[in-house]
C-alpha cells in the first residue's frame, strides 16, 4: 500500500463514475441556449449513444466481473464491481431524469418552429383516421406479434431493439404478448399538412397493440428495449488458429448479439407485476430498469433533420463550416515535393484533410516511389484513403496495410475494406497478438538514383474523412529522415510481432511511452527540486493510468506546474492541499468532439512538444500500439502550443475540474472577451485562407 492509499482514496476518481460525468456535460449542451434549438436535440441523441455504449462495454464488463470468485477491485478507488454497478445505475437514474426534461423542453421550442412530434391522443379525428389507414396498409402487414406461453417460448430480444410488450387475462391466465416494433418500415409516421409533423411508429404500434390479441383483456402494455453486454473479448488463442484472422471476427460480432442483458428501458409508466415479469425472464435485477418519459431511442433525428427546410435549417442547425486549405500548401505543385522541402501540421476540422489524400494519390502514381505503409484503425464506410492504397497497389507499389478488425463498433467495416486491399494486391495484417494497432503512422519510402527518401504521416486521428470534419485532429506530414527510419522500424516491429523496439525519436507503446513520459515528468520534477521553472502541459481524452497519476501527483506536489485538457474520463482529483494543487484539469465539450492528444514537458529551449494516439490510460500504454511523436520543426512545435493555451482559456464550452469531482462552467468575467477555441480557430483558418 503507498502513500496515497494510506492517506485515502481522494486522489482518485472512480474511472465509471467520471466517465458518467463526461456524459452529462455533453447533455448539459442540450440546456445551452446559445446553441441552435435543433442541435440541443442532437446532443441529447449523442448522450444516449454514449450511455448506451457505456452499458454495453463498461457495465457489462462490469458485470462480468461479478461472476468470478474473487474480483479485482477498482485499482484506484479500491471500488468492488458490485460497488461500482450500484453508484453507476444510481447516478445514471438521475441523469435519465435530465435527459427527459431536456428532450421535451427541444420538443417545446421545435414546435414553435413548425416540427412537431405528436401523441396518438393528440391528433385530430382526421389525422387518426389517416393513422389507422397508414399502419394497416404500411405497418401491421409487417408485424410479428407472438404470446408467450408453454408453446411460445420467450423470444430472444435484439440488442436495442424496440418492442410493444402487452399484459393481458386470457382464460383467467396472465399472459404477455410481444411486438417488434422495428423491421421494414419508417420509424416515422409523417401526418399531412404544412410542416414537419409525426407520430413514431412504436408509439403507433403501442396505440393499435390490442387489436393483435383478439379478445383478451388488457391489464397494461409498454414500448421498451434491452440493451445487452458487448464487451467481447478477442482471446490470445485466436491468433494461434490456423485460420484467416478475418473469419473468427466475423464469428465473434454473430455472438455479441446474444451476450447478456444489461440494462431495461421502459417508456412510461407500467405496474410493478409486468416489471417483475419481464426481469424475470431477462434474469435482469430490477435496479437494472429505467423508466423513461421519452423515446427510447433518438436515431430518427438524422432523418427528420434530412426533412427541414433550407430556412429551418439556417435557424435550428450550427452555421455550416468548412475546412480550409492552409495558404502555405500551394495547390498548383506537388504536394510530396513540398513535404520533402518542409514539414507540414494540419489541423483537423478546421484544415481540410485533401492535401493529405492528394499526397497519397502522388505516391500511387510516383515511380520512385517503392512502398507505402500505413496503420488503419477506424476507417469509415467511404474511404478515399483507401482507394488510393489499392490505386498504389494496383501500380505495382509494394503496399502493406495493418487493419485493426478489432476496433469496436468498426470491425464490419474493417473486415469489408481488409478483404478489398488484399483482393487489390495490398499486403493485409491483422494487427499484433494480443495488442491492438492503435497509432496512427503512414511511411512512403522513394528510392531514387541519388538517395532512399521517406515521408512520414503521423497523426492523433484516424484515416478517417467524415471525423476529420468533426473531431479536432492534428496530422503532421514530414519527410525528416531520423522520423523515417524511426517508422521503418516501428513497421517492421510490427510485421514480426516485435513489442519491445527500440527507437530514436518516437514514443511507442507498449515498448517505452509510459516509460519515457514517466522520465519526462522527473526531468521537471528535478528542475523543480532547483527551484527551476517546471511545465507540464497535455492534452487527450482521458486519464486513466495509476503509474502516471501518481507521477503527476509527485509532480505537483514539488511544485510542478501542471496543466491537463481532458474531454473525457479523469481519474486525478484536482486541487487536494499539498498534493495535487498544482493541477488544473479542463474539459471542453463543444461543437466538434475534442480529439487530439498532445505532450508538451518543459520550458524554454528545453521544452519538447509531441503528438500522439494515445490516451494516458492503461489500455493506451500497456495493451496497445500506439506512437507519439515529437514536432522537431520549431514553427509547427510553437503553433501546437499556441493552440492548447488557446484551448486552456476557452471561456465559453471549457469546464473545471472541482476538488469535489464536479466541473464548473468557466465563464468569462463581465471585462472579459469571450472565447470559443474551436470558433476561434476556425476564424483564423477562414482568415489564414483569405474568406
Amino acid at each position: 500500500m503507498n502513500k496515497r492509499e494510506k492517506q485515502g482514496s481522494s486522489v482518485y476518481i472512480n474511472r465509471e463514475l467520471s466517465w458518467l460525468k463526461f456524459n452529462e456535460r455533453v447533455l448539459e449542451e442540450a440546456a445551452d441556449m446559445t446553441v441552435p434549438i435543433f442541435e440541443r436535440l442532437k446532443y441529447i441523441w449523442i448522450f444516449m449513444n454514449n450511455l448506451d455504449e457505456f452499458f454495453m462495454i463498461r457495465v457489462g464488463s462490469l458485470q462480468d466481473q461479478t461472476f468470478l470468485k474473487s474480483a479485482p477491485p477498482d485499482s484506484k478507488t479500491g471500488m468492488t464491481p458490485k460497488e461500482q454497478i450500484t453508484a453507476v445505475l444510481k447516478e445514471v437514474r438521475c441523469m435519465v431524469k435530465h435527459k427527459d426534461t431536456a428532450y421535451y423542453a427541444c420538443i417545446k421550442k421545435l414546435a414553435r418552429h413548425n416540427i412537431r412530434r405528436l401523441n396518438m391522443n393528440e391528433l385530430t379525428a382526421q389525422e387518426e383516421e389517416y393513422v389507422r389507414e397508414y399502419y394497416m396498409r404500411e405497418i401491421y402487414p409487417l408485424l410479428s406479434p407472438q404470446i408467450i406461453d408453454n408453446r411460445h417460448p420467450f423470444p430472444f430480444l435484439l440488442n436495442k431493439g424496440i418492442y410493444v410488450g402487452v399484459y393481458f387475462e386470457s382464460h383467467h391466465d396472465t399472459n404477455f404478448g410481444i411486438i417488434p416494433a422495428v423491421g421494414a418500415f419508417s420509424r416515422l409516421v409523417m401526418l399531412p399538412g404544412s410542416g414537419v409533423r409525426f407520430v413514431l411508429t412504436e408509439e403507433v404500434i403501442y396505440h393499435y397493440a390490442d387489436m393483435m390479441f383478439g379478445s383478451h383483456d388488457l391489464l397494461d402494455k409498454m414500448i421498451f428495449r434491452v440493451t445487452r453486454n458487448a464487451d467481447i473479448i478477442t482471446d490470445v488463442s485466436l491468433f494461434d488458429e490456423d485460420v484467416d484472422f478475418r473469419f473468427t471476427m466475423k464469428e465473434l460480432l454473430k455472438k455479441r448479439v446474444k451476450l447478456a442483458p444489461v440494462r431495461l428501458e421502459i417508456q412510461g409508466k407500467l405496474k410493478k407485476e409486468f416489471i417483475r415479469y419481464i426481469c424475470k425472464k431477462l434474469n435482469l435485477r430490477q435496479n437494472h430498469v429505467f423508466i423513461t418519459r421519452s423515446p427510447l431511442d433518438l436515431s430518427y433525428v438524422p432523418k427528420l433533420e434530412d426533412l427541414l427546410t433550407k430556412t429551418q435549417k439556417g435557424k435550428l442547425l450550427f452555421e455550416p463550416l468548412t475546412p480550409q486549405i492552409p495558404p502555405e500548401i500551394d495547390s498548383e505543385e506537388s504536394m510530396m515535393q513540398q513535404v520533402l522541402n518542409r514539414d507540414f501540421l494540419l489541423a483537423y476540422p478546421f484544415e481540410s484533410m485533401r492535401p493529405f489524400i492528394r499526397l497519397l494519390y502522388e505516391a500511387a502514381e510516383d515511380p520512385d516511389v517503392v512502398s507505402i505503409k500505413i496503420t488503419l484503425y477506424r476507417v469509415g464506410k467511404e474511404s478515399e484513403i483507401v482507394r488510393s492504397l489499392i490505386k498504389a497497389a494496383e501500380k505495382g507499389k509494394d503496399v502493406t496495410a495493418v487493419v485493426e478488425l478489432r476496433a469496436r463498433f468498426d470491425e464490419e467495416d474493417n473486415i469489408e475494406w481488409a478483404t478489398r486491399l488484399a483482393e487489390a494486391g495490398c499486403r493485409v495484417i491483422y494487427g499484433v497478438d494480443v495488442y491492438k494497432v492503435h497509432s496512427k503512422v503512414l511511411l512512403i519510402t522513394r528510392k531514387t538514383d541519388k538517395s532512399i527518401q521517406y515521408i512520414s504521416q503521423i497523426g492523433t486521428g484516424n484515416y478517417n474523412e467524415r471525423t476529420a470534419r468533426q473531431y479536432t485532429d492534428l496530422s503532421l506530414m514530414t519527410s525528416n529522415p531520423d522520423i523515417g527510419l524511426d517508422a521503418v522500424a516501428l513497421f517492421n516491429d510490427i510485421l514480426v510481432n516485435n513489442i519491445h523496439g527500440r527507437y530514436r525519436h518516437l514514443l511507442v507503446a507498449p515498448s517505452c511511452m509510459r516509460g519515457s513520459i514517466i522520465n519526462l515528468i522527473q526531468t521537471e520534477i528535478d528542475h523543480a527540486a532547483k527551484a527551476e521553472p517546471a511545465s507540464i502541459f497535455a492534452k487527450f481524452n482521458s486519464l486513466t493510468d495509476k503509474a502516471i497519476i501518481d507521477k503527476l501527483v509527485e509532480a505537483s506536489e514539488a511544485g510542478v506546474n501542471i496543466r491537463l485538457i481532458i474531454r473525457g474520463i479523469c481519474c486525478l482529483n484536482t486541487g487536494i492541499p499539498l498534493q495535487t494543487d498544482n493541477i488544473t484539469v479542463v474539459s471542453i465539450v463543444g461543437r466538434f468532439l475534442e480529439h487530439s492528444r498532445v505532450y508538451c514537458f518543459g520550458v524554454g529551449e528545453r521544452k519538447r512538444v509531441y503528438i500522439s494516439s494515445a490516451d494516458w490510460m492503461t489500455r493506451n500504454t500497456e495493451r496497445r500500439i500506439e506512437v507519439a511523436c515529437p514536432v522537431l520543426d520549431a514553427e509547427l512545435a510553437a503553433r501546437v502550443e499556441g493552440m492548447l493555451e488557446t484551448a486552456f482559456r476557452d471561456n465559453v464550452k471549457a469546464r473545471v475540474l472541482m476538488p469535489d469531482g464536479t466541473y464548473e462552467n468557466q465563464m468569462a468575467e463581465d471585462d472579459e472577451v469571450s472565447l470559443n477555441s474551436q470558433i476561434h480557430f476556425y476564424e483564423q483558418a477562414y482568415a489564414a485562407a483569405g474568406k
